[in-house]
């Protein structure tokens, strides 16, 4: 893999940032949840008697059943209801989603993660990685950005990273291993200085980004949690992501951008059976304790007001009534996507979808048009200080990389209607 350079041509149009977070949380619903089931609720025969919708000031509605700890703060919540995407696919939408561009084969190897273009931002707050990806797999990475933008992708456990300490030998362990490290690197110093292609660069630099977290207590610190917090969180896979990265966020030590997944959101069928596993009460009950206790716990720290949270899936489910299986395929007309913290103003609703949730039909912001991934990260680099509309121009294939696509030509921006 070949890697840009310290000092890559960049251009930009020099967009005006809104710069109100110091770190953003992107909460990946893998498998794309049902809009209509979640964030944008109709009254329609396709309920369950105990859904309980409730409506909640500036049009936010929530059923009480799948979200009870979120409605109590619906006055954080911003909810865009006008959001299309251009694909309906899981890969080629999770592509799109993890990088803000088309899933195009001649391009796609070369795409990075947006996460690792907010790392060449913003990198250099301390040890700590500035990519985080918790329990992940079929992430895109850095590609050519490199190494030292790459995503740590750790399994999260309650006893945190084993491999962050070498004790074999005592008291003496640590220097034993410095010493080690440092042969390493004088038998290796020629390759490092001109390696032999672009895999072997970039596992130089990552492997120097990881020799920087080792013995120190800081970073074991983040990965570690107590038995109490897993039970508060929920005790799931979710939960656990969310206490780490409760941890990361308030130990300010290199983490900027931090994404986690939850599984089962792929719910063609038996949705609403709960004996079926999993089903949208599993879900959306999950979803619903592991970020009400995030928010709760930034909010104690103080942090939740700098740290930008969304949450969303990389389409929507087919409107109106369930399908024969008692479930719904896959939809891109519509979906919708949850942002809090950061800057945010909450208690409000971007656009509306018809009746059954089939189309946008109300925009509902500045552009009079429906909201793709193109204007969230958009809003995400704003959000962080990033001018969106930078665009490498030297890469190693001679393409120009542009953080957002037509991003420069001012196609896509930020949903400046979402912050206060």
């Amino acid at each position: 893999m070949l890697a840009s350079h310290a000092d890559a041509q960049v251009s930009s149009r020099s967009a005006s940032t809104r710069n109100s977070s110091r770190a953003c949380v992107f909460i990946n619903l893998n498998g794309a949840p049902s809009h209509l089931d979640t964030f944008d609720p109709k009254d329609g025969p396709w309920n369950p008697a105990d859904i309980d919708l409730r409506q909640y000031p500036g049009g936010i509605v929530l059923s009480r059943t799948l979200f009870p700890e979120l409605s109590k703060i619906t006055n954080d919540l911003c909810v865009l209801h006008s959001v299309t995407s251009w694909e309906a696919a899981h890969e080629r939408g999770q592509f799109y989603l993890q990088t803000a561009h088309p899933s195009n084969p001649a391009f796609a190897a070369e795409t990075p993660h947006m996460g690792a273009v907010i790392a060449r931002e913003k990198a250099g707050g301390g040890p700590m990685p500035p990519f985080l990806a918790f329990n992940s797999t079929g992430i895109q990475g850095a590609a050519f950005l490199g190494g030292k933008v790459a995503p740590l992708m750790p399994f999260v456990n309650r006893n945190g990273l084993s491999t962050l300490e070498h004790n074999f030998f005592g008291t003496s362990s640590q220097q034993r291993f410095n010493d080690r490290y440092a042969l390493l690197e004088a038998l290796d110093s020629s390759l490092r200085k001109k390696p032999l292609g672009g895999d072997m660069s970039e596992y130089a630099d990552f492997y120097g980004g990881a020799k920087s977290m080792m013995y120190d207590t800081s970073i074991a610190n983040v990965m570690k949690f107590s038995i109490e917090d897993e039970a508060r969180y929920g005790n799931t896979d979710l939960g656990r992501q969310l206490i780490v990265t409760r941890n990361a966020i308030r130990a300010k030590n290199g983490a900027v951008f931090i994404t986690v997944r939850q599984n089962g959101w792929d719910t063609h069928q038996n949705m609403f059976d709960r004996g079926y596993a999993p089903n949208i009460y599993q879900l959306s009950n999950d979803l619903d304790r592991a970020v009400y206790q995030f928010v709760q716990d930034l909010k104690a720290s103080n942090d939740f007001n700098s740290t930008l949270i969304v949450i969303m899936g990389e389409f929507g489910r087919t409107p109106g009534l369930l399908n024969a299986r008692g479930g719904r395929d896959h939809h891109k007309y519509a979906m919708s996507v949850v942002m809090l913290g950061g800057g945010v103003r909450g208690g409000q609703v971007v656009g509306a979808t018809d009746s059954f949730g089939d189309r946008v039909v109300t925009p509902g912001w500045k552009a009079d048009r429906a909201i793709f991934m193109e204007d969230i990260a958009s809003t995400i680099f704003s959000a962080l200080g990033i001018d969106w509309t930078k665009s490498i121009l030297d890469t190693p294939s001679g393409r120009k990389f542009e953080y957002v696509p037509y991003g420069v030509d001012g196609l896509y921006f930020p949903i400046d209607e979402v912050f206060g």
